[in-house]
């Protein structure tokens, strides 16, 4: 029998990008969790996050890369420097993160956040109050 931390570890390292990107979820700041009736939100480009654990704690910045094989992100402004003196991106797991405001372009997104219907789940009801006629 596997252990179980051993099974999960093998879970998430076997997840599909499907998954992996659902588990890009941070928590979402008091005022935008009043907002929305949500606790945390899918991390996306260009919201602006706080970093609450870690070397970099405290610092505020926009999401200016997101890697989903590391499930972390890179922040604008968040780097380190190498012995030869050019600076690379740090990538912090979004667990560390806390969403201060979000990036309103993707509409799908902010319909899904506010509780209104998006166009999928309209068109399944339909179907659904069809079904239910016959």
């Amino acid at each position: 029998m596997v252990k179980p931390t051993k099974m999960r570890n093998r879970m998430i390292f076997q997840a599909t990008m499907q998954t992996r990107s659902k588990q890009m979820g941070a928590n979402l700041s008091k005022d935008l969790q009043k907002k929305y009736g949500k606790k945390s939100a899918r991390v996306v480009e260009g919201d602006s996050v706080t970093i609450l654990r870690g070397e970099f704690k405290g610092v505020d910045g926009k999401v200016s890369n997101i890697s989903t094989q590391k499930s972390s992100v890179a922040i604008e402004g968040v780097k380190k420097e190498k012995t030869k003196g050019d600076k690379f991106d740090v990538y912090i797991h979004t667990s560390n993160l806390v969403i201060t405001s979000l990036n309103t372009d993707d509409k799908w997104r902010m319909a899904k956040l506010d509780g209104k219907d998006t166009k999928e789940a309209k068109v399944k009801k339909e179907v659904e109050k069809k079904e239910d006629e016959n």
